[in-house]
């Protein structure tokens, strides 16, 4: 019983050692960037397949006008829009993750392989929302799983940074440790998409009206939203150093103050 114990225990740090081995960071990325752009050249390749109009349309149907037959195709190409902004987006905050990181992991690459796994699945999201764009429940549901498979794609990429947090010494650059200068704005950044995708999914059970056009207009709407937050913090951040160096200050000058007055006592 006694040898079973260490042996199960034996087992147990090596499975951990092997999580917290080395892993080439320049490959990671390498195959991040690889599946981010077949991503976005799908995308494309099902605008140019499944949302031309046929020539014969036009002319019939239009009149010869193409604008009024591209027209029809709105909330397919605003669903492009949305989609493919959702991951430049994405690619971004991977890109800024990976610039901090010093060494990586076997374990941030595992979970970087399944955030790259939901990420594949944003071609699926964008034709379910294009389908069915007719308010319907369809239309909700088709929401509701695009709004989850955004979620798990940057949730995975929130769980990377928080791996490296634990061992930051080795993982992370100083800039995004905890304490560091960039540590509050990453936290900011890597939360966005989970908080902005949970809010859709939610919005979606609360609201009857929400409809895919909102929900891709929201996709858009969320790298502005992105440059307040980052002003916002920005400025937050700034805010708090003032208000600190003033409180500082004051306990400065009253502890000035103070040997002053215990001085001059003596003195008298």
């Amino acid at each position: 019983g006694q040898r079973g114990e260490e042996e199960e225990h034996h087992s147990l740090e090596t499975f951990t050692f092997y999580l917290s081995e080395p892993l080439s960071k320049e490959r990671v990325e390498a195959f991040s960037d690889g599946v981010y752009a077949i991503v976005a050249t799908l995308l494309i390749l099902d605008i140019c397949e499944d949302n031309v109009p046929d020539p014969r349309e036009v002319e019939e149907k239009f009149h010869g006008s193409l604008l009024e037959a591209l027209s029809e195709y709105g909330p397919n190409y605003l669903a492009y829009f949305g989609s493919f902004v959702t991951i430049g987006l994405l690619w971004f905050v991977h890109h800024s993750l990976f610039l901090y990181v010093t060494k990586a992991t076997r374990l941030m690459g595992l979970l970087n392989i399944l955030s790259l796994a939901f990420i594949g699945g944003l071609p699926l999201a964008y034709q379910l929302t294009s389908e069915f764009a007719e308010k319907s429940h369809n239309e909700i549901e088709a929401i509701q799983v695009s709004c989850v498979i955004t979620f798990f794609a940057s949730i995975f990429q929130f769980a990377i940074w928080t791996t490296a947090l634990l061992n930051e010494e080795e993982t992370l650059h100083a800039f995004a440790r905890y304490g560091g200068k960039e540590h509050a704005f990453m936290f900011a950044k890597l939360a966005l998409y989970p908080c902005v995708s949970l809010g859709a999914f939610f919005l979606t059970c609360l609201l009857s009206e929400f409809s895919t056009a909102i929900f891709h207009l929201m996709q858009i709407v969320v790298p502005f939203a992105f440059l307040a937050l980052r002003i916002f913090v920005r400025i937050s951040l700034t805010a708090i150093k003032s208000v600190m160096s003033l409180s500082r200050r004051k306990v400065v000058l009253l502890e000035e103050e103070e040997a002053c007055l215990s001085s001059n006592e003596a003195l008298s």
